[in-house]
């Protein structure tokens, strides 16, 4: 899943980019209100931290915008503690909800999966093929009953595939949602195959692939299993 983080603090973005990057989000940012709307209509995320007191456009702006453009993405407001008023306005305008400043790590990783279970529409947190299980809150990937331990990027490559399983998913859709902007097709082409290898190698979807398949000059598939 991939987050986008708002705001002018760069101490502060920096620390909640990390603290995700541990919990194997992906994590985009923006530190003004102009540069967030430009990230929030180029690039498909699924859940918003927004801080309300931000340069160029202010949070609350930013967020009219983006309910008036009828996108649903979860917003999650970060508030000066004490600003009542910012926050009525704020859950007014359509945030989801808000979290004072200062604010600890562990509370704030506890709303994101909170909000993220109830803004997803999906009943079942838990992705899974055969005995392949991965949880998109939790972000822990069991196979059989035996814990995977999975890189940020591997996590990402399989919760991508399980999302659109059944379906074939290019290499560049592939490298687009795990890499973004970040992706230079002529001196990355390789990325995607050695992540590939290694997820495989953890997952033991050994042989010829049974778990993650290659549709050779298209991408990777993972299909259900026969019953």
């Amino acid at each position: 899943m991939k987050i986008l983080v708002v705001d002018d603090e760069q101490t502060l973005l920096d620390q909640i980019k990390h603290s995700l990057e541990d919990q194997r989000y992906l994590v985009e940012t923006a530190s003004d209100g102009e540069e967030a709307l430009e990230r929030i209509f180029e690039i498909p995320v699924d859940l918003i931290i927004l801080d309300i007191m931000l340069p160029k456009q202010d949070g609350l702006s930013v967020l009219r915008k983006i309910r008036k453009a009828e996108m649903a993405t979860p917003v999650l407001l970060l508030t000066a503690r004490g600003a009542i008023d910012d926050r009525i306005k704020g859950l007014d305008t359509g945030a989801d909800d808000y979290l004072a400043k200062p604010f600890s790590m562990d509370e704030l990783m506890a709303r994101i999966r909170a909000l993220l279970r109830r803004g997803g529409g999906q009943l079942d947190p838990v992705l899974h093929v055969d005995d392949l299980r991965l949880d998109t809150v939790s972000r822990e990937v069991v196979k059989g009953n035996e814990p995977v331990d999975l890189t940020m990027r591997e996590f990402s490559i399989l919760e991508f595939l399980l999302y659109n399983k059944n379906r074939v998913v290019s290499r560049f859709s592939l490298a687009e949602h795990v890499w973004g902007d970040a992706f230079d097709p002529f001196t990355m082409s390789n990325f995607i195959d050695v992540h590939i290898k290694n997820l495989r190698k953890k997952i033991g979807d050994s042989g010829h692939g049974t778990i993650i398949r290659t549709i050779r000059g298209v991408g990777y598939i993972i299909k259900d299993k026969p019953q």
